[in-house]
């Protein structure tokens, strides 16, 4: 069994003149070496030969295919365009290697990829044709076809499907996760929505808001009515809990509160939003 040499430290007592004190000592460690995973060597060789062979195919396919596009566009623009060829079914294998855990998912990419390869070889082989090296179009169809094909190996060997119960799991903590991002989107939408109701009214009252505290609403005010705390200061959003919490729902008495206890000015709207929104989460 082969073994490697570590070099570690210890602390030793070493004394001087009656004192002794703990140092570093240097010693080896002679640990087992794993042998050699030949099956991870193997794989890493197979994806750099598709890498190398991926990259052929988009060399050779841009050429051709530019060669083609340039018979009626300028030359930068003919390339450019080439090169989405072979860039689109890569792309795809892309996508179908991110869903390699859900067959389903990975199917669309998949048949995309094979479309988009059809359309590449199909190109180059019109290429050879007008040049009159139909053969030769031919055989530079097949580089991508090889390529492609040497990736959907690779895709397949890595692939691990779950079973049934596990995908469908999966598939429903993904659709909760989802929800939940949307409903970020969505509540970010009604705020904004809000603001600007809140901002048009503002602009559109032409008359001042009521005095906070008129002899009217203390008569208006029932007799049996819950004790409210008094103290502040307060923000809104705490004198509309408060509010709540004691069991007062009444809109106008909550109004009435805020104005008291929070901002003598606040306006109507925000204090109506904002019970609401405390009635949700009571």
């Amino acid at each position: 069994m082969r073994t490697r040499t570590i070099r570690e430290t210890r602390k030793v007592p070493h004394t001087i003149d009656g004192r002794t004190v703990l140092v570093d000592e240097p010693y080896d460690v002679h640990v087992p070496v794993p042998p050699r995973d030949w099956d991870r060597t193997v794989r890493t060789g197979v994806v750099a030969v598709a890498g190398i062979i991926g990259a052929a195919s988009i060399g050779w396919s841009t050429a051709s295919i530019g060669a083609l596009l340039d018979l009626v566009v300028i030359t930068p623009a003919a390339y450019a365009a080439a090169a989405v060829f072979d860039l689109v079914w890569i792309a795809c294998m892309a996508l179908e290697w991110l869903a390699r855990y859900d067959p389903a998912r990975a199917a669309l990419p998949r048949r995309a990829g094979y479309v988009a390869l059809a359309i590449a070889m199909a190109a180059v082989g019109v290429h050879g044709h007008i040049e009159a090296q139909l053969v030769i179009g031919i055989v530079g169809a097949t580089v991508s076809g090889l390529a492609k094909g040497l990736w959907t190996l690779v895709l397949a060997h890595h692939a691990t499907p779950l079973d049934s119960r596990t995908q469908q799991w999966v598939d429903i903590q993904r659709a909760e996760a989802g929800g939940r991002l949307a409903m970020v989107a969505v509540r970010r939408e009604l705020t904004r929505a809000d603001a600007l109701v809140e901002a048009e009214q503002a602009a559109l009252r032409t008359t001042p808001d009521p005095s906070p505290e008129t002899p009217e609403d203390e008569a208006e005010t029932p007799d049996d009515a819950p004790e409210l705390p008094g103290s502040g200061p307060m923000t809104i959003a705490d004198a509309v809990r408060t509010a709540v919490s004691c069991g007062i729902n009444e809109p106008d008495a909550v109004l009435r509160y805020v104005r008291k206890v929070a901002d003598a000015n606040a306006k109507e709207e925000s204090v109506r939003r904002t019970l609401r929104m405390a009635r949700r989460t009571a």
